[in-house]
């Protein structure tokens, strides 16, 4: 059976996590896996030699190894205690859950549960980030890694009303409007399908094809060409003025030597947004 994964690490959007994936998991009438991903912990250990004895160094190391075999303990501990809480927190609402705790990176941890992965939850922000400005470290290195969906919480969660399909024509556009058309996730929801104009050949007739794809599919959908200086900028205005919930888009297109001279559409409309985004490969 195929999962949805929610992504537990304690940071200030665990609880928006947890409700995105039992909406999620509800949706897609599959059983919701809750993770928390154990990573290395820094060692304590520092470099001794300076003018202390060799006596002194040793206690230090000793003293230093215990303390990193406690953290190591408290974290384990502590990572059990969130998934008790999510668990907690989701009973009584008929969904079909299991807990699990991994030792090891966290895109690897998540690359190695890709098989029986439906869809990934994780917040914008993990515990080490307090602004809304950036996303987390290791969000971006999951989004190019993996090749199942990933919905990204940015902030409390409320199931979509509507949603909306940023798109351009291109590859990774063409495969995330794929995935939205066979995918019970957003059945049923409006979509607004939007294309940010731009000086490229045939895009009227490339909108009007994947609006005519998915009304075919029975999505009740409107589509709009939208102006603006920047394809992030303008994407936002669109979703502030309608009020959309949800956005959804292909992700990272270019290769990361062209997104170092050029930026990234996706990183940026992840680090804006206010509300979900839901990212396909």
């Amino acid at each position: 059976m195929k999962n949805v994964i929610a992504c537990i690490d304690g940071s200030p959007l665990t609880q928006q996590v947890i409700e995105a994936s039992a909406w999620a998991s509800s949706k897609l009438e599959t059983q919701l896996v809750l993770l928390h991903a154990l990573e290395k912990q820094k060692s304590s250990e520092h470099d001794l030699s300076g003018t202390i004895g060799f006596g002194s160094r040793e206690h230090l190391l000793t003293e230093l190894t215990e303390l990193d075999e406690q953290r190591a303990k408290v974290a384990l501990e502590h990572g059990k205690v969130l998934l008790e809480y999510a668990e907690a927190y989701l009973d009584g609402r008929a969904i079909n859950l299991t807990k699990l705790q991994r030792h090891g990176n966290f895109v690897e941890t998540l690359e190695d549960l890709e098989q029986d992965a439906l869809l990934y939850i994780v917040g914008k922000q993990g515990t080490e980030h307090t602004s809304k400005s950036v996303i987390g470290s290791n969000l971006e290195n999951a989004a190019r890694s993996l090749s199942q969906p990933i919905m990204v919480v940015s902030n409390e969660f409320k199931a979509p009303q509507n949603f909306m399909v940023a798109y351009d024509g291109r590859e990774t556009a063409i495969a995330a409007l794929e995935r939205i058309a066979h995918s019970p996730l957003l059945k049923d929801i409006p979509c607004h399908l939007v294309m940010v104009k731009r000086d490229v050949a045939d895009q009227e007739d490339a909108l009007e094809k994947a609006r005519h794809k998915l009304s075919e599919l029975g999505f009740k959908v409107e589509s709009h060409f939208i102006e603006g200086d920047s394809i992030q900028g303008a994407l936002h205005e669109y979703q502030q003025k309608n009020q959309i919930d949800l956005i959804a888009m292909g992700a990272y297109a270019h290769s990361k030597v062209r997104q170092f001279f050029v930026g990234s559409n996706t990183t940026k409309m992840l680090t804006d947004s206010q509300v979900p985004v839901l990212i396909l490969r």
